[in-house]
């Protein structure tokens, strides 16, 4: 079974950078990957994903110019770089994969993904 392994979260003040990674072990599946967030009281929200090779990227609105998702296939490793944080960033983000083929439309949705990270805490001050 696929394993995930986020790192890279920490406390920034607005306007900040961090890039986050996910490690992934025992993932075979040529499919997408994303990345989610989940703000305390509110439901997980997709951020944004990749097709492998990058051929391929979806992001949520809210995160359009400021976040840019990308692999490394060699490192198996995923990443989102964010720039230009806001208060509203602040969520535990969660690393995801899936074993299905997607149809357009579903990439950032939390049903479309069945391996999951623990996630990594994201804090944005004002």
């Amino acid at each position: 079974e696929a394993q995930l392994v986020e790192s890279g979260g920490g406390s920034v003040q607005a306007g900040g950078s961090l890039r986050l990674s996910c490690a992934a072990s025992r993932y075979t599946y040529e499919t997408w990957m994303g990345w989610f967030r989940q703000a305390p009281g509110k439901e997980r929200e997709g951020v944004a994903a990749i097709f492998p090779g990058g051929s391929s990227t979806v992001y949520a609105d809210s995160v359009k110019g400021r976040f840019t998702i990308s692999q490394d296939n060699a490192k198996n490793t995923l990443y989102l770089e964010m720039n230009s944080l806001k208060p509203e960033d602040t969520a535990m983000y969660y690393c995801a994969a899936t074993s299905l083929w997607l149809v357009p439309g579903t990439q950032l949705s939390t049903n479309a993904y069945n391996y999951w990270g623990q996630g990594t805490q994201v804090t944005v001050s004002s």
